[in-house]
């Protein structure tokens, strides 16, 4: 028997509405779908704002993905950026449409209450972006350090770009992240 994504529910909910039992089921989802590659930091930077949660009909947490603020300045402005965070699935359920499900979530309140979204993608979860219209960033990165405005070459080319309220942007002038502990994107 096929699964589909339609055998399974959606719900949004803030972070401040996550019991701290749901918050560890989210992590272990996480370093399951990630192979144990996923640190503190990289958890500590998907909470605080709003989660997609998959359950599969038995209740269990099969899919993930959360969006926060982050300010980004570009050209002379900073934006507000609804930043996707921790999109993940659990392995047994991938290619079934559950990504998808979530970032139709995310991206609903990304065009809702932000000025652009953004994230950045692993090798392997890019096509999933690409296919929703999420286009790469061609212009540079950057980010606001402690001694002033740090390039991010290695992370050029992962940036995707979703615009929202603000409009098109102009890949002529650069990307300008607000800085944070451990991957800074």
């Amino acid at each position: 028997m096929t699964t589909t994504a339609a055998a399974f529910s959606v719900r949004t909910a803030h972070t401040a509405d996550l019991t701290p039992a749901e918050l560890r089921v989210i992590r272990a989802l996480l370093d399951e779908a990630f192979d144990g590659d996923f640190s503190d930091e990289d958890f500590e930077h998907g909470l605080g704002g709003l989660h997609a949660l998959v359950h599969d009909t038995a209740g269990r947490l099969v899919g993930h993905g959360s969006v926060i603020m982050r300010r980004v300045r570009h050209r002379e402005r900073w934006l507000r950026v609804g930043y996707v965070e921790a999109v993940a699935v659990r392995p047994h359920v991938r290619r079934c449409g559950l990504g998808g499900r979530v970032m139709a979530e995310l991206e609903r309140v990304v065009d809702r209450a932000y000025d652009a979204g953004m994230l950045s993608a692993s090798d392997e979860g890019a096509a999933l972006y690409a296919g929703r219209g999420w286009q790469v960033w061609s212009g540079r990165v950057c980010a606001l350090g402690l001694d002033g405005v740090v390039r991010l070459p290695d992370e050029e080319g992962s940036i995707f770009v979703r615009t929202a309220l603000a409009g098109p942007l102009d890949p002529a002038f650069e990307l300008v992240f607000d800085w944070r502990d451990g991957d800074v994107l």
